[in-house]
């Protein structure tokens, strides 16, 4: 991962998009189960998250058949777990929802890759805070992708802005690792799993939940290589 808070916002939103193009491409070339497809950009409730998987309906979660490096159930590891108590969520369930489909399929999951924008005021922090928390109350699977270190308004990071409108659980990013990258397990009960990582160190592979316990690992480091190594010698110059 390199420092893309020494460019301005311009610039790295041009690798952004094409990063975002990179993770969509290989979900849907391989990782994600047959019947699922990813896009981006799509509007949910009112929402614009950056990749979204969908599902069309009637298809059954299995491994049976696929590499358990594919899809598996088994628990994320090494990751740092936090749990919602069972008492917790069973209340937080009678708040009232909005059913969030779309025209394609039921929307299993969203990948959120943070911009300087989401942090840049008090206001766009809040409103990427309250659009997660909103996708993880209609048991939305997230996974969050943080490239740039806490700032003012997120002193401990994007997760523990996110996780503090859910529970009171303690977190705090080591100080060797400032940047977050944090899946959300949706169903049965609310889980993150988080990975602090740093500037100048590969990218873990992430989960992305799709049903219950079941979830594909995202290659992060790869497709961001995949990016960079096509961006323009100008603008890598820029960022080393």
């Amino acid at each position: 991962m390199h420092d893309w808070s020494r460019v301005g916002a311009g610039i790295y939103h041009n690798f952004h998009y094409l990063w975002l193009s990179a993770i969509t491409n290989r979900l849907n070339a391989g990782l994600l189960p047959k019947g699922t497809i990813a896009m981006a950009e799509q509007v949910i409730g009112g929402t614009e998250p950056d990749v979204v998987a969908l599902q069309q309906n009637h298809i059954s979660f299995s491994t049976e058949g696929r590499s358990a490096a594919t899809m598996t159930e088994a628990p994320p590891q090494p990751k740092t777990q936090f749990v919602v108590p069972l008492e917790a969520e069973r209340y937080a369930a009678k708040a009232h929802r909005v059913v969030v489909r779309h025209s394609l399929g039921k929307v299993l999951a969203v990948v959120e890759l943070v911009c300087p924008g989401n942090k840049d005021s008090r206001h766009a922090l809040r409103s990427f805070v309250e659009k997660t928390v909103h996708l993880l109350y209609d048991n939305i699977n997230l996974l969050v992708i943080d490239p740039f270190p806490p700032g003012p308004r997120d002193p401990q990071g994007i997760h523990k802005a996110i996780w503090d409108e859910i529970t009171d659980e303690p977190f705090e990013l080591p100080n060797d690792r400032k940047l977050t990258l944090a899946a959300y397990q949706a169903a049965p009960i609310k889980t993150a799993f988080i990975e602090p990582f740093a500037i100048g160190k590969p990218i873990p592979e992430m989960p992305l939940f799709l049903h219950n316990d079941f979830y594909i690992n995202v290659p992060l480091e790869q497709t961001y290589m995949d990016t960079w190594t096509v961006l323009p010698q100008l603008l890598r110059d820029l960022v080393l």
